[in-house]
């Protein structure tokens, strides 16, 4: 069946007609509002009625529209989280994929990869980015996303035949590791890279913040912006967790976990603790080196701060920044971000 994409941004296009932001400034010729015709016959978005033979059928991830030959479209705007969470529904089957999504991915990309995980996108499934606007600020990042996450963000006028079946993304890199300082964005872009994900196992490194109410603010905050459907794990076994699973992995972060090595070993006085520091961050490193998972860790770049006052703020400084260094090495992605902006590190 041929798809007609006339238009891929929000209702109010890409630049907004009187719009002063930097992302409306920066689009040209722009894209018109979203505008999808399925087969010469219906036009999504409409509230018009169907011509016959087609069924519509509105649920909480969106509009589906099944044609006459059997074909099945799903339109998911943005809008308010589903009512049901998304742990709680079930896998639809085999057989049940989607033949074309249209995706407000910019809203909540963890909705693509829910549909994922209950196998209503499979390899045949066609996924387009519409209703764009600016909240992504270039078309160069939303192509960026866009490949991050599986989606196809075409131009207006493309016409797709969702018979054949989609192109087959680039395989994302095995292991990611993204530095930064406090605040710099990092643990946000990791969420993004694996936000479209069917699973992700969210490894925490940190304490819990019992008994620190600022601590467990920051922890909530993070728990909070996580898809629901992801998984969460409290430990300092990294490298038991890089031989053991095949789930993708978001590491947060190395720092803590040297923190914590330190609390394990003793080392904070230097001698025979922080002796023992150092086969703990060798096996972390192999273990790293022969992971078979797809893994995004975040680490404190300390490279650009103060000296520490303390002796035992340097050794952290220390052995931290060196096991940065051997991740970095071991890596095929390593990326600086500062102000939430990207600097990819070539090797």
């Amino acid at each position: 069946m041929k798809v007609l994409i006339s238009g891929t941004a929000a209702a109010a296009g890409w630049p907004a007609p009187g719009c002063g932001c930097v992302s409306c400034a920066r689009i040209a010729p722009g894209r018109r509002p979203t505008s999808v015709l399925l087969g010469g016959s219906v036009r999504l978005p409409s509230a018009g009625p169907l011509p016959p033979g087609y069924r519509a059928s509105p649920g909480p991830d969106g509009l589906t529209i099944t044609t006459p030959g059997g074909r099945r479209v799903l339109y998911a705007p943005a809008g308010p989280p589903a009512p049901l969470p998304y742990e709680a529904r079930e896998p639809a089957g085999p057989g049940a994929a989607l033949d074309l999504v249209l995706l407000d991915v910019l809203d909540r990309p963890a909705r693509l990869g829910d549909l994922r995980r209950r196998g209503l996108v499979g390899e045949r499934t066609h996924v387009l980015a519409v209703d764009l606007d600016h909240r992504v600020p270039t078309e160069a990042e939303l192509a960026r996303r866009a490949d991050l996450w599986g989606v196809r963000a075409v131009p207006d006028g493309t016409v797709l035949d969702i018979g054949e079946p989609p192109p087959l993304p680039a395989p994302p890199p095995r292991r990611t590791l993204l530095l930064g300082g406090t605040r710099s964005g990092k643990s946000a872009e990791a969420e993004l890279r694996l936000a479209a994900e069917p699973e992700v196992r969210y490894v925490a490194t940190g304490p819990s913040g019992d008994g620190d109410p600022e601590w467990l603010r920051r922890v909530r905050a993070h728990r909070d912006r996580r898809p629901a459907h992801w998984e969460t794990t409290e430990t300092a076994d990294l490298a038991g967790l890089l031989r053991s699973t095949g789930t993708p992995l978001l590491i947060d972060g190395l720092g803590t976990w040297v923190a914590s090595v330190f609390d394990e070993c003793d080392a904070w006085s230097g001698g025979d603790g922080l002796d023992a520091v150092a086969p703990r961050c060798d096996d972390l490193v192999a273990a790293w080196r022969q992971t078979r998972a797809r893994v995004v860790a975040v680490s404190d770049e300390v490279g650009l701060g103060v000296v520490p006052a303390t002796a035992s703020g340097r050794m952290f400084r220390d052995v931290l920044g060196r096991l940065n260094q051997r991740l970095a090495a071991e890596s095929e992605d390593v990326t600086l971000v500062v102000a939430g902006r990207l600097l990819p590190l070539p090797c």
